[in-house]
């Protein structure tokens, strides 16, 4: 649990209490008091488990299962480019099936050490030059009693 959602959980706890109001526990959440009464009533249902997010910890919705992976894989090292055409896999995006492309296939085959990424290089800042000076300047003058030139 992050720090974030600790202090949540105990404006909510306080609410709850009857310490302070939903209308304060809202104030202090920066959420609106509707919402507020909505995270009580999940307090009271989930427990401490209401303030986080529910998909923590899950895999995502997106993720292709571990069997496409490995079929996808064991084509790559058979030496196909075009993994979906050739397996029939029909899940994976076009940067999974092109062989080079950067995304989950290029992952899986780092992962397969099937290929090897190239190191990246680190971008060059563009260093301003100096001015040259120039003969036949303009010198700034100013109406100081110090000999600056």
């Amino acid at each position: 649990m992050t720090q974030a959602e600790r202090d949540r959980l105990v404006a909510l706890k306080k609410a709850k209490k009857k310490l302070i109001t939903q209308k304060q526990a809202a104030g202090e959440l920066g959420i609106r008091e509707r919402h507020a009464r909505r995270m009580l009533r999940e307090l009271k249902r989930r427990g401490d488990k209401a303030v986080v997010h529910g998909p923590r910890g899950l895999p995502s919705n997106r993720k292709i299962n571990a069997d496409a992976e490995q079929e996808a894989v064991a084509s790559l090292a058979a030496g196909v480019s075009r993994v979906r055409t050739h397996t029939g896999i029909g899940i994976l995006g076009k940067e999974t099936q092109n062989r080079c492309e950067p995304g989950d296939g290029a992952q899986w085959m780092i992962g397969a050490k099937l290929w090897r990424p190239k190191k990246q290089r680190v971008e060059k800042i563009h260093e301003w030059r100096p001015r040259r000076s120039r003969c036949g300047e303009l010198a700034q003058w100013d109406t100081s009693d110090h000999d600056w030139l």
